[in-house]
């Protein structure tokens, strides 16, 4: 929790009590259900925690806003970024019942009222977005078109990938001529590492 408090000092207490409790929550239902590796418990909130709230240091989530989390597996990046800003909506979204189940639960337990978990796959979804967020589910390509019909203004993806990105970059260029792309490295997020 030390992690969340050294980047993200101004939290209110309310956020600082719900972030405690993500850890003990997750590692309750990891011993259900398998959500997050185990022997990735340890670096809970480096992994996973730090790593979703990237997205918060670098990208803009306007109050009234409404944002799905694509393939949220666990509920990452969408239970951090449901917490840091209360006064946007998050839809997470996961073809998988048993890790909706979990999100869900999760979600109950830390009384967050802008978020919802759906079992469901993202082109299926009745419902528009003003943004989107995705962790390691998919190529952006495929992403891309997962959303096509689910915009409720001018696209806006906020992606958490690793590796070399050039193939996924040109095939959205290809496809989408008109998107810009900016890149930011973890590693120049949190600039002074002591975590990292």
């Amino acid at each position: 929790m030390k992690e969340i408090l050294h980047y993200f000092p101004n939290l209110s207490q309310v956020q600082v009590q719900q972030f405690e409790r993500l850890k003990d929550l997750y590692e309750e239902w990891n011993q259900q259900i398998n959500v997050i590796s185990r022997k990735d418990m340890d670096m809970f909130y480096v992994h996973h925690v730090l790593h979703s709230m990237a997205l918060a240091k670098t990208c803009e989530f306007i109050p009234g806003q409404h944002f799905i989390d694509i393939g949220t597996g666990g509920g990452f990046p969408g239970i951090p970024l449901a917490i840091m800003f209360p006064n946007v909506e998050f839809t997470l979204v996961d073809s998988i019942g048993k890790k909706i189940a979990v999100v869900q639960a999760v979600i109950e337990a830390l009384g967050l009222k802008n978020a919802t978990a759906i079992q469901e796959r993202t082109e299926s979804l009745p419902m528009k977005f003003d943004g989107a967020v995705a962790r390691a589910v998919a190529p952006a390509i495929e992403l891309w078109k997962w959303m096509e019909n689910h915009w409720s203004g001018k696209p806006r993806f906020f992606l958490l990938k690793g590796g070399d990105l050039a193939e996924e970059i040109n095939e959205v260029i290809e496809y989408s001529q008109k998107t810009k792309i900016k890149l930011h490295a973890i590693g120049d997020i949190y600039n002074d590492q002591p975590f990292f």
